[in-house]
């Protein structure tokens, strides 16, 4: 199992934090690691909810959310041959702000080897989602291009 995780410290309320992280379809507004995140169904965020997202230079992916605690944490799931790939998104207080921590997973029989191919694309943009996280969140107005 191959893995990589963050935490950024943002001047938000965990709501605040929680509305930007699981607003999905506007990601690609604040980060340069995302051009477009497609809900796959109607209704709320919820266990079930599947996305299409596009980003540079990686496939199509379709992730499929397998957890929820409603303003706290997500984790949602990309399966493809022989691999299997886990991401969560997390809030929690701390002191007048909100910690973010974003984790991502890489198992399977072919996991290694994704891993050795994408490692270096995957943790820069895990850290562009942290970094736009927190620009969205303490700047709504905030878009990636801003930078």
């Amino acid at each position: 199992m191959r893995t990589f995780s963050i935490s950024i410290d943002i001047a938000a309320t965990t709501e605040r934090v929680w509305q930007v992280m699981i607003d999905t379809g506007r990601w690609h507004e604040w980060t340069p690691s995302v051009t477009d995140v497609t809900r796959l169904e109607t209704g709320p965020f919820a266990v079930g909810s599947t996305v299409l997202i596009r980003q540079p230079r990686l496939p199509p992916a379709k992730w499929t959310v397998t957890d929820v605690e409603p303003g706290r944490s997500f984790t949602w799931g990309s399966v493809g041959p022989g691999v299997r790939v886990t991401g969560r998104h997390s809030v929690e207080s701390v002191g007048d702000g909100t910690r973010a921590t974003l984790s991502i997973e890489v198992q399977g029989m072919l996991g290694g080897i994704l891993w050795r191919m994408t490692r270096d694309i995957t943790e820069r943009y895990v850290t562009f989602e942290a970094k736009g996280f927190k620009a969205r969140s303490e700047k709504p107005d905030f878009r990636h291009g801003d930078i």
